[in-house]
């Protein structure tokens, strides 16, 4: 089942499965063109392309927020379709699109989780880093659900897409926080206390409406973010102290 969502310049598209799954990915608008964040799983492609006809407009990048599968699965049929397309991805994160999940020297060294695709064909063409824009879109660095996560800021009015750094399902999450109802975020989390620090860099953003990888949009989001870091942060210094 599919259902879209619009909250001004952007689309959420939810994809909900029999299993009771579900992943959002989303088109945010510019003046002539979409840009595609994440693209959910392989058979989903074909309907983010109906959606993007319905508004009107060509899709010319593709942003993926990291590169679990449920986020990237869909890249390459959608690459198919529409090859004129850019794909954007962290420098970091890159590698893990094809299956090189090592760590890097100065990173902890706790295991990275999570399910990533084993056959990516298509090429990341712009391998981004904290600040860059792609058009009204600002890159935020925010590891910890992976160690290359990215969030992007919509410059024109602070909405926040915020990829797996928190979830809306069961209420709002820090990455790495267990929601009994939606437990699969939490599982597939690297690292809780960067989590928790990218967590507070959103804070620190300001956003107006927070959107998410899993679950529903807020709107006038900090309150709920203050609280969600609050717990994540007795949670982690629990962790730390046992």
């Amino acid at each position: 089942m599919m259902q879209v969502t619009q909250v001004e310049m952007m689309y959420k598209i939810t994809f909900h499965n029999s299993k009771g799954l579900s992943v959002n990915c989303y088109l945010v608008e510019e003046n002539d063109y979409l840009t595609l964040i994440d693209t959910a799983m392989e058979e989903h492609a074909e309907n983010i392309l109906r959606v993007a006809r319905d508004i009107g407009k060509p899709i010319n990048n593709i942003i993926l927020t990291h590169a679990h599968h449920d986020h990237i699965g869909g890249l390459d049929k959608i690459k198919q379709l529409i090859p004129h397309s850019t794909v954007y991805i962290s420098r970091r994160e890159a590698p893990l699109m094809y299956g090189d999940i090592s760590l890097n020297e100065n990173e902890p060294k706790t295991q990275i989780r999570g399910i990533f695709p084993k056959k990516i064909i298509s090429k990341a063409d712009i391998l981004l880093q904290d600040g860059e824009r792609i058009g009204s879109l600002l890159a935020l660095f925010t590891p910890g659900h992976t160690p290359g996560s990215m969030s992007f800021i919509d410059t024109r009015n602070n909405t926040l897409i915020a990829g797996d750094a928190f979830q809306t399902i069961g209420g709002l999450a820090v990455a790495g926080q267990m929601r009994p109802s939606f437990p699969f975020p939490a599982k597939g989390t690297w690292n809780n206390e960067i989590a928790l620090e990218s967590a507070r860099k959103i804070q620190d953003s300001n956003p107006s409406i927070l959107a998410v990888g899993h679950g529903e949009i807020v709107s006038q989001p900090l309150a709920d973010i203050t609280i969600a870091i609050a717990e994540a942060d007795l949670n982690v210094k629990q962790e730390k102290n046992s």
